[in-house]
């Protein structure tokens, strides 16, 4: 029986073939200016998806974040690392930033605007702590925060400093760490009883409920 043909994914695991569904990533050629995060349903190959948008109600193409240059460098290799880990354990090629537009799978591009999100108003001197609790979560608690974050002030301007927002900002940059086992930042834990899981991936993408070396989740679209 032949083996199944690995698909084409583009950026970082962003396999059209499989789901239309992913963020992108734009980050301009200068330095000055900041880099969007913005979360996309549709593909066209020939335009590289839709544009990213600041209308308000309009889903496609809705703008996540807006990240200064400057902490956008700050977790860019960061990043990079932990989501080419992922990539490597699921058998797809991995990625690098680039000038210009970079696609990023559903579930990965959920968590860099997470870590955005919680950077985007924070001293830079608590970046590092950010990037630190950030990697001490495993994905779906990531994709937990994302989803009940973004429901309410999820819009790239409209949701800044607000609500969620400024409890994922407090939550990743205030929250000591440590070298004991992972615990979730208090704001998982105290309100995760309250909204059971709101963006469980089906069984192809649950992730591992403890992180260990070169554990990872299924990239599924």
């Amino acid at each position: 029986m032949p083996a199944r043909k690995k698909p084409v994914c583009l950026g970082f695991g962003f396999c059209p073939a499989e789901s239309a569904h992913h963020f992108l990533v734009t980050i301009p050629a200068s330095n000055r200016e900041d880099v969007l995060i913005s979360e996309h349903f549709t593909w066209d190959e020939r335009d590289a998806g839709s544009p990213p948008t600041f209308a308000l109600g309009e889903a496609d193409g809705k703008l996540r974040v807006i990240l200064p240059r400057a902490k956008w460098n700050a977790i860019a290799d960061d990043v990079r690392v932990e989501l080419n880990k992922r990539l490597k354990h699921e058998g797809l090629k991995t990625g690098s930033w680039k000038t210009g537009t970079n696609p990023v799978s559903r579930l990965l591009g959920k968590e860099v605007a997470l870590l955005s999100w919680a950077i985007e108003e924070a001293d830079p001197m608590l970046v590092p702590t950010a990037v630190k609790n950030w990697l001490g979560l495993v994905p779906e608690e990531r994709w937990w925060l994302f989803t009940m974050t973004s429901a309410a002030t999820g819009h790239a301007i409209q949701g800044r400093g607000k609500g969620w927002r400024k409890a994922v900002r407090y939550a990743l940059t205030e929250n000591p760490v440590t070298a004991a086992p992972h615990e979730p930042p208090p704001l998982f834990e105290l309100s995760a009883q309250k909204h059971p899981a709101a963006d469980t991936p089906d069984a192809a993408t649950k992730a591992p409920r403890t992180r260990k070396a070169g554990n990872s989740s299924k990239q599924a679209q």
